[in-house]
């Protein structure tokens, strides 16, 4: 989902990355205002797994690979502004560090991987444990990693049609196909992981989230 210089159009990356901008502002400031000092180390040790995690790569059907993700896993425990915060330092970092995707269009892979990531994984899983309690967590948890991952890859997908690099008929069942896959690690990861930390250290389950 790491999208490369020269794939989208100056005018959708362009857009995109005054929009990721924009809400990383919004997102740095709520997390200033609303988390105190003592929640720092748990945003640097949760974007310090994010970051590592998604270095292991798994293989999927046809020769491709996945790896996760986590911005379901971030917002689930920090609550999706923070976790908007979180995910943009990772993907900013391996953009710099590794050459995963462009720098120009890192707004546009920030936008696809951490707020769309963040908020869907969010939404989804508060939608479910509302609806049906505390005892649904972990199906919570799979289901709002693999939207989440879904929702990324349909924007991608969306965005390189806008930028007429491919027909829709084209690149949304492929992306879309390949990420159904990749969406069921991503969603056995989180629901892991977040049993893993709820058993280990139940407080950060219960942080607050911003």
């Amino acid at each position: 989902m790491h999208i490369p210089d020269g794939y989208l159009s100056p005018p959708v990356w362009a857009a995109l990355d005054v929009a990721a901008i924009g809400v990383v502002a919004y997102s740095a400031r709520a997390v200033k205002k609303r988390l105190g000092d003592e929640h720092i180390p748990a945003l640097a040790v949760l974007g310090a797994f994010i970051f590592a995690a998604q270095m292991v790569q798994f293989p999927v059907a046809g020769g491709t690979s996945g790896h996760f993700m986590g911005g379901a896993l971030a917002a689930i425990l920090l609550g999706p502004r923070a976790a908007m915060l979180v995910m943009a330092v990772v993907v900013a970092l391996q953009c710099l560090l590794f050459r995963d995707g462009g720098i120009m269009v890192l707004g546009a892979n920030i936008f696809n991987m951490g707020i769309i990531g963040a908020l869907v994984g969010h939404g989804v899983y508060r939608a479910i444990t509302r609806l049906i309690g505390e005892r649904a967590r972990p199906a919570a948890a799979f289901l709002a990693g693999w939207c989440s991952l879904m929702l990324g890859a349909l924007a991608t997908a969306l965005q390189l049609v806008m930028s007429g690099v491919a027909s829709a008929i084209v690149v949304l069942p492929a992306m879309l196909g390949v990420h159904a896959v990749i969406g069921i690690g991503e969603g056995l990861i989180t629901a892991a992981a977040l049993a893993a930390i709820a058993s280990i250290r139940p407080e950060l389950v219960r942080m607050e989230r911003v």
